[in-house]
């Protein structure tokens, strides 16, 4: 449900809308699919065992995010320090492995690394990943490279979501509406999720 139009915060355009709990089935990792739903939707599936299996699975998850000792914004500042000049395409909590992770996708020239860094400590487990952007789709590469020369990161968009919302980011990633890329921001804001699309001010002058 939407609940505000696209508004303005300093430079930033941004919409916000809540959530349905109900319907969060969908895997943290792809934030910009997150559905939004009327309450009638909601309310038409909690009569349905998987729904509410599914509802309580993503209670657990932001129970454990709770938990977590190490912000979003933290983790991707650990990553982003492991490569020179690297900038965060894709964060997100995971709540369903032990110990809890964050698990961030970063860019760097021509490749994109992955780490998972832990929530409690903020120690970088299990090793990393790299892929050459070549092995992208061509939308996905054509999203990097436009993150690429845009003047703020995803880092950015999460502290202007976080203030917007009064809450703190579980996930972000990006996202293309009418052919301009946004950040796409998900806030746990008091007993509430919310989407925050953010749209940035524009490409870094060269």
């Amino acid at each position: 449900m939407t609940t505000g139009r696209l508004r303005r915060l300093g430079h930033w355009a941004f919409g916000t809308r809540l959530l349905a709990i109900a319907l969060l089935s969908l895997p943290f990792a792809t934030p910009a699919h997150a559905v939004a739903t009327s309450n009638a939707a909601a309310g038409s599936l909690q009569d349905d065992d998987g729904a509410q299996l599914d509802a309580q699975a993503v209670r657990r998850e932001i129970d454990s995010f709770r938990a977590a000792q190490v912000s979003l914004r933290q983790a991707m500042a650990i990553a982003e320090a492991q490569h020179a000049g690297a900038t965060t395409a894709d964060v997100s909590f995971d709540g369903g492995v032990e110990p809890a992770v964050y698990r961030v996708k970063t860019v760097q020239q021509d490749r994109v690394w992955q780490h998972a860094i832990n929530a409690a400590t903020g120690a970088i487990t299990g090793g990393e990943a790299a892929s050459p952007l070549a092995m992208l789709d061509d939308e996905d590469r054509s999203n990097l490279v436009v993150l690429r020369s845009l003047r703020h990161r995803l880092a950015d968009a999460v502290r202007v979501a976080e203030h917007a919302t009064s809450g703190k980011a579980i996930s972000g990633g990006l996202t293309r509406d009418r052919g301009k890329l946004n950040f796409v921001i998900v806030v746990v804001s008091g007993a509430d999720l919310k989407e925050v699309i953010l749209q940035p001010p524009g490409v870094r002058r060269r």
